[in-house]
């Protein structure tokens, strides 16, 4: 078991829980966002979970409003949204952070394990600030629907950027490799 598994989290209806309940798994862990560009990315992250949650693979959505107020909604209005406008059926966490001063320790570790996404995170950061905006940098989580994919043993073996969508032959491959 990993120091990552250890850490406490919230499920999204409140109960306390840890990353300890999926050891054995594969998992892709994400922060997501209702009101972003990339929310679309929830039905990729839902094709995935059913296609390969019967070997061993869990996704697990960590709602974050870092980024652009994008997650603005109480834990029932993100739980009711995902499952009203996306059908999502993987695990649901209670809202946290994932950068800052208030950073929740499962993204401290989890950006301490890999400090750099894989993808296009440069050509995302520009285009962030074409509008305006000044973008984190490394190893901070870039924006929402950034994915990490931790091995059976609870290992972070991959990350990947936000514009990464969750069927991207990468993140197939790297998913499929850690079943293997």
């Amino acid at each position: 078991m990993s120091n990552l598994q250890n850490i406490p989290v919230k499920t999204i209806t409140g109960a306390d829980s840890s990353l300890k309940q999926y050891e054995g798994s594969v998992l892709l862990v994400v922060n997501v966002a209702s009101k972003c560009g990339l929310t679309p990315q929830y039905t990729a992250l839902e094709q995935v979970y059913e296609q390969y949650h019967s070997r061993g693979f869990e996704v697990l959505g960590f709602p974050a409003n870092n980024f652009g107020a994008q997650e603005p909604g109480s834990n029932e209005e993100i739980a009711e949204f995902c499952s009203t406008n996306f059908s999502v059926k993987f695990p649901m966490f209670a809202k946290i952070s994932v950068v800052g001063s208030d950073q929740h320790p499962l993204y401290g570790a989890l950006t301490a394990a890999a400090p750099r996404a894989e993808g296009d995170p440069d050509a995302f950061r520009e285009r962030l600030k074409g509008f305006g905006m000044t973008p984190n940098n490394d190893p901070d989580i870039l924006w929402n629907f950034e994915k990490f994919l931790v091995d059976k043993q609870g290992n972070v073996v991959k990350r990947f950027a936000p514009t990464t969508a969750p069927d991207d032959p990468s993140v197939i491959a790297a998913i499929e490799a850690a079943l293997a």
